[in-house]
């Protein structure tokens, strides 16, 4: 019966009633255990001590000694030894306390060694840098890709061609035939920009189609240069020239009403300055051409309306009036104010440099020389095997390397890398456009917006991310299953939202818990983004040029955007992987 019920008497003929519990009841309710938890505080002032003392070898000496005094107490009563857990936990406490003492003393000296190790680092770094780049090329100058934007018709293809010409990019003899076909055609003022729109469209139209390319060089840098088309129907090319450029040269046209035209809500000057900034370019010059005009004729109070109506635009679009922006008065046709200075006596109140004077003369751009290679395939095509055409947005690469095209996963060979001149070179990097010719791949196997990448750390390739948007213009609501047209690097993909995660308040700027139902114009969200195929993406943090992306619809941009996590699709790996196993019997 004492087994059923622990209370219940037991009896046996000869005893007395007795209570079996009786001698385990006692140790429960210990008073004499109550001293020895307040006696556990105790050691908590010898560990202060200890983290405030010089010498650490020293501090955990004490530290047992209490502890010690402390346990032989309860030794004293061998049979209450077992029932003490409550005291041997208090005991042990200080012990384990007065352990992690030590090193959170090291933890502190080594963050003190970080913060003195990186500035140092950095150093190094930069100094390694500089050794890489001498050894690779030797006393090289620097290079810089810019991508001319702007409105149609702004004169972007007659500055750039005029560009090419002044600086020796093109000789004296072509520009003359293209000066007698464009005669011949009807377009005698067009001859400048036939250096930059090759194709009979272009030409007849007078319109850029295609990113256009070229290449110059000064005394002092090398550069590229990126012919954006103007016309909203090729938006798309222009972000993909766009997202292989370090610096936006933005024109303007100064002509009586076409800056107007130009800067309303239907013209492209805010889009374009809107997608450049996504495309991660950090620095705008603002070329104000055609300032020839009879109808401007170098008026100062022209230029002035002018630059004070796009200041504040250009600082809504994330660029810094102060450090980011300048404005060149110039003409494209005449060649005023592009290498030397414009006269005084033609414009009195212009101080400033000329166009290529600041661009030998602004800071360069930030290389990522030493990181895992990545190159954005902006286009390709056949030549004697594979050829890829893109922008190197970090590491460098050399004539033999192996490498992975990404997301196929392909093991690729570089037989050759080419430069801007079409000269064949032993390496490229950071920064450099160049054409690399690849063996162990077929050019059907490759598609634009495919990365080149180091086998041992290599892009991301998902189907599913999060990501910020900020919705910039939409005519309904977006909810989820929306789907539009995505421009990352140089990919253009279509994708969709399954899902609305997040809203952020405009007051507080705080992430919302409740996913919200629709986003709509002026609204910030994270959504979650789905594309059918994998696709070469990175997080924002990580590498900002692979991680910012635009989302267009309908002909415009609806949405430009960050992201902020990568979903892996490990089951589609291990699928991949079972595809091929067989189970024998």
């Amino acid at each position: 019966m004492s087994k059923l019920n622990a209370g219940a008497f037991e009896f046996v003929p000869g005893r007395a009633f007795v209570l079996p519990q009786k001698s385990q009841t006692p140790p429960p309710k210990p008073p004499l255990e109550r001293p020895l938890q307040t006696e556990a505080p105790p050691p908590a002032p010898t560990i202060t001590l200890n983290i405030g003392g010089s010498n650490t070898p020293v501090a955990p000496a004490p530290a047992p000694a209490p502890v010690l005094q402390s346990r032989s107490a309860p030794a004293l009563t061998p049979q209450l030894k077992p029932t003490l857990p409550p005291s041997a936990s208090a005991s042990t406490t200080p012990l384990q306390s007065s352990s992690p003492t030590p090193p959170t003393n090291k933890a502190f000296s080594t963050e003190r060694a970080k913060t003195d190790t990186t500035s140092i680092a950095k150093e190094v770094q930069a100094i390694a840098d500089q050794e890489v780049l001498k050894d690779l090329f030797g006393d090289v100058k620097e290079h810089l890709n810019i991508v001319f934007i702007g409105h149609v018709d702004a004169g972007k293809s007659t500055l750039g061609g005029n560009l090419l010409y002044i600086s020796g990019g093109v000789d004296k003899r072509t520009m003359e035939k293209y000066e007698k076909e464009a005669k011949e055609a009807g377009r005698e003022t067009w001859y400048l920009s036939w250096a930059l729109d090759s194709t009979p469209q272009e030409r007849s139209k007078g319109k850029t189609v295609e990113v256009g390319r070229a290449y110059f060089e000064t005394s002092f840098r090398r550069y590229t240069i990126l012919d954006a088309p103007g016309h909203k129907t090729y938006v798309p090319s222009m972000i993909s020239g766009a997202a292989q450029a370090d610096v936006a040269i933005l024109v303007i046209s100064a002509r009586k009403g076409e800056f107007e035209t130009g800067f309303e809500r239907g013209g492209q000057t805010r889009e374009h300055v809107m997608l450049v900034k996504t495309a991660g370019v950090s620095k705008i010059v603002i070329v104000i051409n055609k300032m020839d005009d009879p109808t401007v004729n170098w008026d100062k109070g022209r230029y002035t309306e002018i630059k004070d109506k796009l200041t504040p635009f250009v600082k809504s679009a994330g660029f810094n009036p102060k450090t980011d922006v300048t404005f060149i008065p110039a003409s494209g046709y005449t060649g005023q104010n592009l290498k030397d200075r414009v006269a005084k006596s033609i414009c009195s109140w212009n101080d400033g440099p000329s166009f290529l004077e600041h661009m030998d003369n602004m800071p360069m751009v930030d290389r990522k020389i030493n990181a895992p290679l990545m190159m954005p395939v902006s286009e390709k095509y056949k030549d004697m095997g594979a050829i890829i055409v893109g922008k190197i947005e970090s590491g460098h690469i050399r004539k033999g390397d192996s490498l992975t095209l990404m997301p196929n996963k392909s093991a690729v060979e570089v037989a050759a890398i080419y430069n801007e001149m079409e000269e064949e070179v032993p390496s490229a990097i950071c920064g450099d456009n160049v054409r690399v010719r690849l063996r162990g791949v077929e050019d059907e196997d490759i598609s634009p917006g495919f990365v080149l990448t180091s086998p041992k750390s290599p892009v991301r390739a998902v189907r599913q991310f999060e990501a910020q948007l900020a919705i910039l213009e939409h005519k309904n609501i977006i909810c989820a299953g929306y789907s539009a047209v995505m421009h990352v690097h140089t990919l253009s993909e279509e994708v969709t939202l399954p899902a609305l995660l997040h809203y952020f308040d405009k007051a507080t700027g705080r992430k919302s818990k409740k996913p919200p139902q629709f986003a709509k114009k002026g609204q910030k969200v994270v959504a979650l983004i789905e594309t059918t195929l994998p696709i070469c993406v990175e997080r924002f943090v990580d590498y900002p040029q692979l991680g910012r992306f635009t989302l267009r619809d309908e002909g415009r941009t609806i949405a430009i955007g960050k992201i902020t996590k990568l979903h892996d699709d490990r089951v589609d790996e291990v699928t991949e992987g079972m595809t091929h196993v067989s189970v024998a019997a």
